[in-house]
Formats: structure tokens, C-alpha cells, sequence
């Protein structure tokens, strides 16, 4: 049975593999006439579809496209010679055309653009609103700012006024020093040179150089130069040589800040008198430093400077310095010499009794203090070893003044007229008084005294009974007018005021015992007091330190005299 070669593959618009006759051909054995009627209807639906197509648009094209294919599929199927191709997928599965859209994608480069173009608007309009507060509206305000994150303020302390005693020898005096800072974050930067080239040396070769200058050990050092902290003290009380010996190094992030020491040349001798200031803040801390604070204090000033990052003073910036007033100068009417030899001595008699404590008051008839010399005492150069007492024991202890009141119990009688100094006297041995014997301050039978001789005597038997001659309240009068119960006034700090009771709440016996210093509390100088008053005639002065102030303009000013109060009328 013969049979026909297939068609040129050109013929069907799509190539073709020569495949080996299917089933369907063998099993039906078509006859030619069928074969060829076939060729002939596929070859006129190829021009007559070829026509259409060139006669449609573009989507219409491929759809006919498709149907070609389909039909040349088929065609080639149903010859027996040529293996059956894969059908396409059937046209009614797909769309022939799609539909237009006006809009882009979302994923296109065009949105993208333009979603891009209005975030950056956005944000380049926040700039330029800020960038108009910052410049136009804030504008004052925001380079006060950065004005005041770029300058540091320094206190310069004012100089404290020297203290001098009545012969001008230095007593207390200040002197100009310096606290090194640190800035820890900035030291790493340091760098020098090191064999002729610049070389960071850092924290390691900072702490070496810095060993040299402060005469510390540089393991001491170096834990103070590391870590994060932006300020911490390195060296306290730096002499200004040593300080500019520290600052030619260059250290980034080392910088210092004015102070002042306060020295006693003369150290224990007046220490308890003159006092101390606290070594922190150099304030006044007690004695004659703390009760002229105002006078010698002054005023400080301050520097307002710009600084640069590490710390350091920027040497082309401008800068603000505001000078402070110095401290007034004193004199004071102590005499040095005077009080060297009673400290000393007072210190040698005490440890040769054992004694706890101890005083020495000298004073002037007009009322100015000489000495005055308390123990133990203490080192006002060295107060961090906390040893000693820091307050003048002469204004500060109290005691019962036992047989040196006796003389204001007499002065009172002689000012009342109920005594003169040739009264005759029986002194007996001891009295009853309340619920008490009274005894004399030595044992002995009654004796034939006057007034005076009783005093002489130092009796207190005595003495009681001068005191009752009157009345209670007339005796606590005339104690209070020598100034007992009461300050010297002085001014010092701390002083007491001792303890005088009422006339009122004496009982039998104290209304006895006050007469001869018992019952009574008083301070070392309020009895010193009582003497110079019956020294000046009667006139008690308040005690006083100060003799001069300076002016401020090389001259001295006349310090006020103290108060006067009458206790008696001079004889």
C-alpha cells in the first residue's frame, strides 16, 4: 500500500519531527482520494486564515495564530506517515485580548519615582522649618546655647587677710595654689615626641611624666588618669610653679582650678586662739578665723573662658575675668612671745599633774587679751590627723570658781555700805547653814579679823557672813554686773555663759555657798574679767583681740574698743 511523503514543514508555519505512522493510521488504512482531499481543505484554510490575518489587528493575529496551529496539528494527526504533535492549549482557556489600563503598576519605576520625590519633599521641607527656627527665630537663643556648652566658669578665690600678732609677726596667712582636674576621656590622646617623631604615649606615658612633677609613684597616677569620668581632682594644693611645670606637658584633658592654703607658721603655739580653716573650701572653721570670717574673707572673683573638647583652654578665645577683693589684714593685740612661753608652760604643768586640761589668761587692764593659752591643743597645719581639741578651753569650760569670787561678795558689801574694810570680825571655824556644816578653808578656833583680814585669809566662813549682810537678790545683782551668767562679750565662738541660778531658787545652804564661788559655774575668762574690772576701778571692759584692720589702701584702721560696764563704783 503506498503511501505519501508528509508536507514540507515550512507549509504549516511551525516545524515538525518525523515521527513513525500512529495507530489510528495503521488501523484505518485510509485510502489516497481521503488524503488528499485532506492536504486540499488544510492548504485553503492556510490562505484563506493567512488573508484574515494580515486583514486583523495584532491580538486578533495571534488568536488566528493559535487556530493554525490547531488545524496543522490536527492535519498532520491524520496522516499515517508522521508521528501526532502535542496539542496546544484549547483558545477558549486565555483571554485573546487584555484589557488596557490608564493607570501604572505599583511596581513600576514611574511610582516608585514618585513616591521617592514626595518623601524626600518631605523631609527636606522639616529641614528647611528647622533650619528657619534655629536661624531667624531661636537664633539668640540657640548660639546662647552653644555659647554656654563651649566656656567654663572658674571661681577665683579671693585672698584671705593675714593675721598678725600686736608686733607683726605672721600668725595666719594664705597662699595661692592650684587643684589639677582631670578629663579621663581625653588623656588616651596624649602624644609626644619620642626620639624626634610625635608618638601617643597615652594614659601610661602621661602617668610617667606627671610621677616626675608631683613626686608621686606613676602606679599611684595612672588609675587616676583612666576610665570615663569628665572631672576628677588629681592634685590638690599645687604651688603655681608646679603647676605651670605640669601644664608646659601638654597632656590633653589636664587642667586646674585656682584655690588657696591656708598656713601657720607659729602652729600649736596660738592655735587654739587664732583657729583653722577646713581644708576643703578653705572656710573658716573656728577661733579668730571664724569670728573676723567677714573681714578676712573678701570677695571672689571669676574668669569665664572657652574651652575645646578634651578640656583645654583655647588660647585665641575670648574670655571674661572678673577680679575679686582681697581680705582684709589684722592685728591683733597678742603678743607672740607672750603666748609661746604660757602655751609651753602651760603644757608642762599640766602633764606634770596629770591634768586634764589647763588655761592661761593674760590680760590688760584696758581689756585687751596678751595671751591666752589653752591645752591640749592642736596642729592647725595638720587637722586630718584628728587629734587634739580644736576649741580655746579658757571660753569654753566651765568650773566653779571657788575662793576667786570672794572678792565680789566683799565689793558688793563695801558698794551696799554695809561693810567697810576695818569691820571687826569673829570668824568661827565652820557654820550651819540649811542642812549643812560649813567649814572654813582651814581648821582653827574662832578668830578676831576685820573685813580685810578675813579676805586676806581667803575665809569662807568669813565671807558668808559678809554675804548676809544682804539681801540674796541684791548679792546675784552685783555677780551679774562682774558678768557671771553671762557671755564676756568677746564675740569668740563657742564661748559659754556659765551658770548663775536666780536668787530665788537658792536653798539655805547655796544661798551660803555662792559667796565663796560654790554653786556657781562660770569660764576662765569671765574670772580674769572680774579681776581687770576690779583693776580698772570698777569698770569692766569686754575682752578684745583685735587692735587694727588694715584699709585696703596700706594704712591700719583702730579696731573698737570694748564694751565698758560698770560693776562698783571706784572707792
Amino acid at each position: 500500500m503506498s503511501q505519501r511523503r508528509p508536507e514540507d514543514p515550512r507549509s504549516t508555519g511551525r516545524p515538525t519531527r518525523s515521527a513513525r505512522p500512529g495507530p489510528a493510521a495503521k488501523k484505518t488504512g485510509a485510502p489516497k482520494g481521503a488524503a488528499k482531499t485532506s492536504a486540499a481543505k488544510t492548504s485553503a484554510a492556510k490562505k484563506a486564515s493567512a488573508k484574515k490575518t494580515s486583514a486583523t489587528p495584532p491580538a486578533k493575529k495571534a488568536a488566528a495564530k493559535k487556530t493554525a496551529r490547531t488545524t496543522a496539528s490536527r492535519t498532520a494527526a491524520s496522516r499515517p506517515a508522521t508521528r501526532p504533535t502535542r496539542g496546544p492549549r484549547p483558545s477558549s482557556t486565555r483571554p485573546a485580548t487584555r484589557p488596557a489600563t490608564a493607570t501604572p503598576a505599583v511596581g513600576s519605576p514611574r511610582a516608585r519615582m514618585r513616591a521617592l520625590m514626595v518623601v524626600s519633599l518631605i523631609v527636606l521641607s522639616l529641614f528647611a522649618a528647622q533650619l528657619l527656627r534655629i536661624q531667624g527665630f531661636d537664633s539668640d537663643a540657640v548660639a546662647a546655647d552653644a555659647l554656654r556648652q563651649r566656656t567654663q566658669t572658674e571661681a577665683i578665690p579671693a585672698h584671705r587677710g593675714t593675721i598678725y600678732d600686736v608686733n607683726n609677726t605672721v600668725l595666719a596667712q594664705s597662699q595661692e595654689r592650684r587643684t589639677v582636674i582631670v578629663d579621663q576621656t581625653a588623656v588616651p590622646e596624649y602624644k609626644k615626641t619620642v626620639d624626634g617623631e610625635r608618638t601617643t604615649v597615652g594614659v601610661e606615658g602621661a602617668a610617667e611624666d606627671l610621677a616626675e612633677i608631683l613626686g608621686d609613684p606613676a602606679s599611684e597616677i595612672e588609675p587616676k588618669l583612666t576610665g570615663d569620668l569628665r572631672y576628677r581632682p588629681l592634685a590638690k594644693n599645687i604651688s603655681p610653679l608646679t603647676w605651670r611645670k605640669i601644664n608646659a606637658l601638654g597632656i590633653p584633658g589636664i587642667y586646674s582650678e585656682r584655690s588657696s592654703q591656708r598656713t601657720y607658721p607659729q602652729s600649736t603655739t596660738v592655735a587654739s586662739l587664732v583657729g583653722f580653716v577646713q581644708p576643703q573650701d578653705q572656710s573658716a572653721g573656728g577661733g579668730l578665723e571664724l569670728q573676723l570670717d567677714d573681714v578676712l574673707k573678701g570677695t571672689p572673683g571669676q574668669a569665664t573662658y572657652e574651652i575645646a573638647q578634651d578640656g583645654s583652654r583655647l588660647p585665641n578665645a575670648s574670655d571674661d575675668v572678673t577680679s575679686g577683693t582681697a581680705g582684709k589684714d589684722v592685728r591683733l593685740t597678742i603678743d607672740n612671745d607672750i603666748q609661746w612661753y604660757a602655751q609651753n608652760a602651760l603644757a608642762d604643768k599640766v602633764k606634770e599633774t596629770d591634768a586634764l586640761s589647763g588655761t592661761i589668761v593674760v590680760q590688760r587692764v584696758t581689756g585687751e587679751l596678751v595671751a591666752l593659752a589653752s591645752y591640749p591643743t592642736f596642729d592647725p597645719n595638720n587637722l586630718g590627723d584628728g587629734k587634739g581639741v580644736y576649741s580655746n578651753l579658757a571660753f569654753s569650760d566651765v568650773f566653779e570658781p571657788g575662793s576667786t569670787s570672794k572678792i565680789m561678795t566683799v565689793a558688793a558689801g563695801l558698794e551696799e555700805d554695809t561693810i567697810t574694810p576695818e569691820t571687826p570680825m569673829i570668824l568661827p571655824g565652820s557654820v550651819n547653814r540649811g542642812n549643812r556644816t560649813l567649814n572654813d578653808s582651814h581648821p582653827h578656833p574662832d578668830e578676831y579679823r576685820t573685813v580685810a583680814g578675813a579676805l586676806a585669809q581667803s575665809s569662807n566662813t568669813g565671807t558668808i557672813l559678809i554675804g548676809e549682810t544682804m539681801e540674796p537678790k541684791t548679792l546675784e545683782e552685783y555677780l551679774r554686773k562682774f558678768g557671771f551668767g553671762s557671755t564676756s562679750g568677746s564675740g569668740f565662738p563657742g564661748e559659754s555663759a556659765g551658770l548663775l541660778p536666780k536668787a530665788e531658787t537658792w536653798n539655805g545652804s547655796q544661798r551660803a555657798t555662792i559667796t565663796y564661788g560654790q554653786g556657781v559655774s562660770t569660764t576662765a575668762i569671765q574670772v580674769t574679767n572680774v579681776f581687770q574690772a576690779i583693776a580698772n576701778d570698777g569698770v569692766r571692759i569686754s575682752p578684745t583681740f583685735v587692735k587694727e584692720v588694715s584699709d585696703g589702701e596700706g594704712g591700719w584702721e583702730a579696731a573698737p574698743a570694748g564694751k565698758r560696764n560698770r560693776a562698783v563704783c571706784s572707792p
